[in-house]
């Protein structure tokens, strides 16, 4: 009579798959709507040069900030200058996302008009 050999994880090993699984989707949950965030900033910032002037430019981004949300950034920190006779406005700011104790996952984005 021969024996197979069993093959697959262990009560323990599926144990720890499934913490580093629940982990890792807890991290994803918080990580999404920065980008989500990332990705309306980057449109705003786009709205925004269609200013001519700097407080345009700024205002024009605080508007669309209101509409969709945007926290991590206004336009007073924006950077608007211009490359040949179009306005370029840029940005650059982190966001950072708690993990447990002393730890801490930092996101930094930045950006520019098109």
């Amino acid at each position: 009579m021969q024996h197979k050999q069993q093959r697959g994880l262990t009560f323990l090993g599926l144990l720890v798959v499934g913490i580093v699984l629940a982990f890792a989707g807890v991290v994803v949950a918080q990580v999404v709507p920065t980008y989500i965030e990332f990705l309306a900033v980057q449109k705003a910032a786009q709205k925004a040069s269609a200013g001519t002037t700097v407080p345009e430019v700024r205002s024009i981004f605080d508007k669309a900030s209101q509409i969709d949300d945007i926290r991590s950034i206004a336009g007073k920190d924006l950077e608007v200058g211009k490359e040949g006779d179009r306005v370029v406005v840029s940005f650059a700011y982190t966001r950072e996302i708690h993990l447990s104790g002393p730890a801490y996952l930092v996101m930094k984005y930045q950006g520019r008009s098109q």
